[in-house]
């Protein structure tokens, strides 16, 4: 490698280390200095650390010639916001975006591009409030869903859901035009909203579960049964968050897209398939939230999660859960006594519901929602909710009784098959 190769190489691998900004005023020291900071693969890598990009593109997600132009024209388009919050934003929309598109695209497809500040502005004027500053950026990377026009388009909400008994709840982010007429119709009912200076920025299309941001606080709440409030975000978390260039404006709406976009890429949450529907179950797939247990070959898993819209603190203190029982029978069959038999059905079922350790139900009962389910070791998970009010928060553990064969003709003894303690708790994020 020649001298001046090598030359090259050391000031490309030092701009490397160096923030956007530096590199650009390097290239003002002399016309060597300017075409190595004006190299396409440093400015790839800018994209990709600050924005997440892989293709060069403006923020309303044209392509256009380069890396360079890219960086240049997001910094123009949003140079009315601290750069690392917006940074961050990007990086929120950016994995909930790339989850979706690999496991949800037909709610991927229901996600609109950012709305303008004139937009921006148009909600603060026609409900007289001051957005906060992370929320601003954040729709002006992504103005909600657009279900309008989906088919399903209940089932397709970002923020997900559960059902019960025929009470299927299920949660989309709300776009600026949604966000001024149903704000204002909550407005028109419950004059408070206006004076305490709530939005409403999520909300089930046929349930009444809505969540409001407080936009003086930046507090994002869920409404309950009684007319309540309860907090979905911590309350420690929301003033600002340190960051090597200083202290940043920080609120709930980003703080709960962040939390559930690392629940989605973790996998503690997932797309749940309904017949032929598909949404995002709330129900926890991983422990501590979720309890698995094997017994016989048979496998268990048993989550919970709060439902907030039904819970009553005013009148009478009541919490309200809803639970998910998965159950399917492992590859090598079922296996008792030294035995391997093909196949095992439900028969019996035993709950023990605990409110602050102590045992507020003893539950037995045949069959689980009507269902004996039959299993096979290639058979599909078999999975039903249900529900539990409660006096506070608790456990769930039970036993399942099955029988080896079918029930109308066992080939062996009957067997229980533990259902493993699970949690009744209010999460420090509420969905």
């Amino acid at each position: 490698m020649g001298l001046e190769n090598l030359e090259d190489l050391v000031i490309h691998t030092i701009l490397l280390k160096l923030r956007p900004e530096n590199a650009a005023v390097v290239a003002c020291v002399n016309r060597r200095f300017r075409y190595s900071a004006s190299d396409e693969q440093l400015w790839r890598i800018f994209c990709s650390e600050d924005l997440d990009l892989s293709s060069p593109q403006d923020p309303s997600g044209q392509p256009i010639s380069s890396f360079k132009v890219t960086y240049k024209l997001w910094k123009e388009a949003f140079c009315m916001y601290p750069w690392p919050l917006v940074r961050r934003a990007k990086k929120c929309w950016s994995m909930i975006q790339t989850w979706m598109a690999l496991n949800f695209p037909e709610a991927a497809s229901t996600l609109q591009k950012g709305a303008s500040e004139a937009k921006l502005k148009e909600v603060e004027d026609k409900l007289r409030v001051k957005l906060p500053v992370a929320t601003r950026v954040l729709y002006r990377l992504c103005d909600g869903q657009d279900i309008a026009q989906a088919s399903s388009g209940f089932r397709l909400g970002l923020i997900g859901g559960y059902s019960f008994y025929g009470y299927v709840v299920n949660v989309c982010l709300l776009p600026l035009n949604q966000v001024i007429s149903q704000t204002r119709k909550f407005v028109s009912q419950l004059g408070f909203f206006n004076r305490s200076k709530h939005i409403l920025v999520a909300s089930s299309m046929f349930r009444e579960k809505s969540f409001f941001l407080n936009c003086v606080t930046g507090q994002l709440f869920v409404g309950t049964e009684d007319g309540q409030m309860m907090s979905c975000v911590p309350d420690a978390l929301i003033s600002s968050v340190h960051d090597m260039n200083g202290d940043l404006p920080q609120d709930a709406m980003l703080l709960w897209l962040e939390e559930h976009g690392r629940r989605l890429q973790s996998g503690m949450i997932r797309v749940h398939e309904e017949g032929k529907i598909r949404s995002i179950s709330l129900f926890p797939e991983a422990a501590p939230y979720c309890s698995t247990a094997v017994t016989n070959g048979v496998q268990i898993r048993a989550s919970a999660v709060i439902v907030p819209e039904l819970c009553n603190f005013q009148s009478r203190q009541t919490y309200y859960f809803s639970y998910s029982i998965r159950m399917r029978l492992l590859p090598q069959g079922c296996i008792l006594d030294g035995v391997n038999y093909p196949s095992c059905q439900l028969y019996w079922r035993q709950w023990i519901i605990r409110a602050n350790d102590a045992v507020v139900s003893d539950v037995n009962g045949a069959a689980v929602i009507g269902k004996h389910p039959l299993l096979y070791p290639d058979g599909e998970e078999f999975v039903y909710e249900s529900c539990s009010r409660m006096p506070s928060t608790g456990s769930i553990e039970g036993v399942f009784t099955f029988v080896t064969g079918r029930l109308e003709d066992p080939k062996g003894r009957h067997f229980h098959v533990e259902v493993a303690q699970f949690p009744l708790e209010v999460p420090e994020y509420i969905f």
